[in-house]
């Protein structure tokens, strides 16, 4: 007989709480993940959430710390195994428009972040903050990298500069997010595609 481990119930309130935490914020954003909030979600009191998780801080650092798990295992390791150059950094942006509509509202989040002035940022009570500008950096800064893998490729022009196409793909990626947030366009997936296909063809190398 296979033996089949038994969850203790402390676990599966833990696990609840996390995944209606993250329910709510991939729906509505980090701003809505509150310890009444999840409460109501789960169904147990304000108080048993805190005795669980502490703080909303703690809380908020725990989603972070899931949707970056999620993001690198969803969207950045299967694109990985792509061929170094453009191959590769079509996969990441395609990965990006199929998944990240599920993940659209705590992406928001870190793009809501980004927006605080830098003296804010620094302070001590912005740290969360300070990690989504981390996490959306340290995006930009691999798809840089594979953007400069593509150019050494000879897939495109030699002229190119990574900074400014990724500025441009974060600005398509980033309006496609907000629409399918707020507008959900069941055509947004298409249009995002759409445009940067045109965008790739204004870099690519001729044939």
């Amino acid at each position: 007989m296979a033996y089949v481990r038994r969850i203790p119930k402390a676990e599966q309130t833990m696990s609840a709480i996390v995944a209606a935490a993250m329910d709510i914020g991939t729906r509505r954003g980090l701003q809505h993940v509150t310890l009444n909030a999840v409460a109501t979600t789960v169904g147990i009191t304000r108080a048993g959430v805190f005795a669980r998780v502490g703080s909303i801080e703690e809380l908020h650092n725990r989603l972070v710390d899931l949707h970056q798990h999620l993001v690198n295992e969803t969207m950045f390791e299967p694109a990985l195994r792509e061929p170094r150059g453009l191959p590769r950094l079509n996969a990441i942006v395609e990965r990006w428009i199929v998944f990240g509509g599920d993940l659209r509202a705590i992406v928001l989040s870190h793009l809501a972040a980004t927006s605080l002035p830098a003296e804010e940022v620094e302070a001590s009570g912005h740290r969360l903050n300070a990690r989504l500008i981390d996490s959306i950096m340290a995006w930009r800064q691999s798809l840089q990298r594979t953007v400069a893998q593509a150019v050494a490729c000879g897939h495109l022009q030699p002229d190119t500069e990574p900074e400014q196409m990724v500025f441009e793909i974060f600005g398509i990626l980033a309006g496609y997010l907000c629409d399918a947030h707020r507008v959900q366009d069941p055509k947004g997936p298409a249009r995002a595609r759409a445009a940067y296909q045109r965008l790739l063809a204004s870099y690519r190398c001729a044939p």
